[in-house]
């Protein structure tokens, strides 16, 4: 089985700062329906800490953050 996890949706967030890709992953996160995964991309720095935050105080899970250079990808299940 491969690690490569297929996102249903995908929100680009790169560019924007805290608190902007966080809100844009609540409201896009809110709208999936349960075991949907969304990949979010993002230039901001301390987006790596919020989206860990994030998937623990709303029960999303954290799948997997992908590092690249000068950016991540977020990919959270939806509840």
């Amino acid at each position: 089985m491969s690690d490569e996890i297929k996102a249903d949706q995908v929100l680009d967030c790169s560019g924007l700062s805290c608190p902007q890709p966080i809100l844009k992953t609540k409201k896009a996160i809110k709208a999936m329906d349960s075991g949907q995964v969304l990949m979010v991309t993002s230039t901001d720095p301390g987006t790596n800490k919020d989206m860990t935050s994030f998937a623990d105080k709303t029960g999303n899970k954290l799948l997997k953050i992908d590092e690249k250079e000068g950016s991540a990808d977020f990919y959270l299940q939806a509840k």
